[in-house]
């Protein structure tokens, strides 16, 4: 299989068109047709199933679009790294999810390019078990994680360890005498799914299910304008919040009769990695 015909599966697995994917990869439909024909011939399976005006996958094909999207991915990662030599002395592939690239990674980030000219970095951000995937796949060097990894092969230390703040903007907090779990579902609730593994599944607990939230956002630093402005309360990790308190932006809501759980980042990589080059910041 070339890369062509992935490109082409994948293209086609989104459109379930045949003429649309020919359009817009500006071929003959008859490429298309032959393209897929040989991929489905060299796996010996059938990859979509035809009808009339569309087409989709076969429960086979969604098992191999798994693996073409990851072998266009390693393939990309390849050439990037090759042309990295030239250019760069090192490149640094990295994962995090969002939450941790704000807490810490980009203060790594900050100090390595500011530190040293040859020093390229890459950042992926996601959930923290597609970003394990990719560090097994090789496309990343390192993963900030939530979730730990037992794999024979590969290092996993914690990073860090926080606690979750219930905050709400300064002046804003309607239960000043703490409140209670029994209250949360009540409160006019700003929902970030930053995917922090136990502290992720404790906060969904708090509400019903398909329960509406005020605000649904996947960044957290979104969140900050609408706390600030005396819009909602929610969780985040302490350490991103400490600051706001401080200087008065942001207050914290006491909990009474239950506790938040502590947030754990670990820090992936493989055990022949040489992390302390990047941590260290020794280029």
């Amino acid at each position: 299989m070339n890369s062509e015909e992935l490109k082409t599966f994948i293209f086609l697995s989104k459109v379930k068109n045949f003429t649309l994917v020919a359009e817009q990869l500006q071929v003959a439909q008859s490429t298309v047709t032959n393209r897929i024909s040989e991929l489905e011939k060299e796996v010996g399976k059938r990859l979509f199933s035809r009808g009339s005006k569309a087409v989709k996958l076969t429960e086979e094909g969604e098992i191999f679009l798994r693996y073409a999207e990851r072998i266009l991915e390693l393939q990309d990662s390849s050439i990037e790294e090759m042309n990295a030599v030239s250019a760069h002395r090192r490149k640094f592939y990295i994962g995090a999810i969002n939450a941790t690239y704000e807490l810490y990674v980009k203060k790594l980030v900050d100090q390595a390019l500011k530190d040293n000219s040859e020093t390229s970095v890459k950042i992926m951000l996601g959930h923290s078990l597609d970003l394990i995937r990719h560090l097994q796949d090789n496309v990343l060097d390192m993963v900030f994680s939530a979730v730990s990894l037992k794999r024979s092969g590969y290092c996993c230390d914690t990073y860090a360890v926080d606690r979750l703040a219930l905050v709400c903007g300064k002046g804003m907090n309607a239960y000043p005498r703490g409140i209670k779990q029994d209250q949360l579902a009540k409160l006019p609730y700003l929902m970030c799914d930053f995917n922090l593994s136990e502290a992720g599944e404790f906060i969904r607990s708090l509400f019903p299910k398909n329960h509406i939230f005020k605000l649904e956002v996947d960044n957290t630093s979104k969140l900050f304008h609408y706390l600030e402005s005396g819009v909602g309360y929610t969780f985040l990790p302490y350490n991103m919040v400490e600051d706001r308190i401080k200087n008065g932006t942001l207050e914290e809501v006491s909990l009474i009769g239950f506790e938040a759980p502590e947030i754990t980042t670990y820090l992936i990589y493989r055990q022949s990695y040489d992390i302390s080059r990047f941590l260290e910041n020794k280029f």
